[in-house]
């Protein structure tokens, strides 16, 4: 049995990289549902994986953009929106049923994601979408945001996430990928703000401003260089 940490850690995985590798060092997984990556294989390799490792499953939803890898905007009608969450979560689901397992959460991937941090009509929309499929859904949101406002107000469980290897505004915003120091080019600075929302809750924000982040769930990329080593870094750095 593996030893407790502080807080959920969830990993996005099925987006080409080396997930059976992180997989020991998080406790929630969010697999690609083919829109921005991955696909139907991949999602049922992932889930079978996660069984393996007693991992929480969850689908992680985007714009159709594989060519952006789901980072660009794209605005769509309510209908679409609906659609399409409806369309790739419930393709998650039912292969978490063939394989005996529970589809525990959803976590919307890149542009999707912030745009529903910030936009009252795509996180109800979104929230709408899950609560239809199954209402036990659990939806993961950037803590402090519209989208968890609006899930909660919905009826939705919510789990607030933070990240360990991105920077934040002072507004509780993360800072823009296509911005300068986005993300944490050195593991001890993920290792820190992990550590800092985990038994702190507060974080060191890019203009070096400390707000309170009150978060469930801490989230590592799995796309990103040296991703298996700095999972395994924060897993031991947050052990009970």
């Amino acid at each position: 049995m593996r030893q407790a940490v502080r807080i959920d850690l969830n990993c996005d995985l099925g987006e080409g990289m080396e997930d059976a590798l992180i997989l020991p060092y998080i406790t929630s997984a969010n697999i690609a549902t083919g829109f921005h990556a991955g696909d139907h294989l991949t999602m049922l390799r992932c889930i079978r994986l996660c069984r393996q490792y007693g991992v929480h499953i969850g689908a992680h939803p985007s714009f159709p953009d594989r060519t952006h890898f789901g980072r660009e905007e794209m605005h769509l009608t309510s209908e679409e929106l609906y659609a399409l969450i409806a369309y790739q979560v419930g393709a998650m689901q039912a292969l978490c049923r063939s394989q005996g397992c529970l589809l525990r959460h959803v976590k919307p991937h890149g542009a999707l994601y912030n745009m529903s941090a910030k936009d009252p009509e795509i996180a109800r929309m979104i929230a709408r979408a899950l609560l239809d499929i199954d209402d036990k859904l659990i939806l993961f949101g950037l803590a402090g945001s519209i989208s968890v406002a609006i899930a909660r107000e919905m009826g939705l469980r919510v789990m607030e996430e933070a990240f360990a290897d991105r920077a934040y505004l002072s507004n509780g915003q993360l800072v823009p990928r296509n911005q300068p120091g986005a993300v944490h080019s050195d593991v001890k600075n993920s290792l820190q703000q992990a550590r800092d929302i985990a038994f702190n809750s507060q974080v060191k924000c890019i203009d070096g401003t400390i707000i309170t982040l009150k978060a469930d769930s801490i989230c590592l990329h799995g796309d990103s260089a040296g991703a298996v080593a700095l999972s395994e870094l924060i897993w031991n750095g947050l052990k009970q």
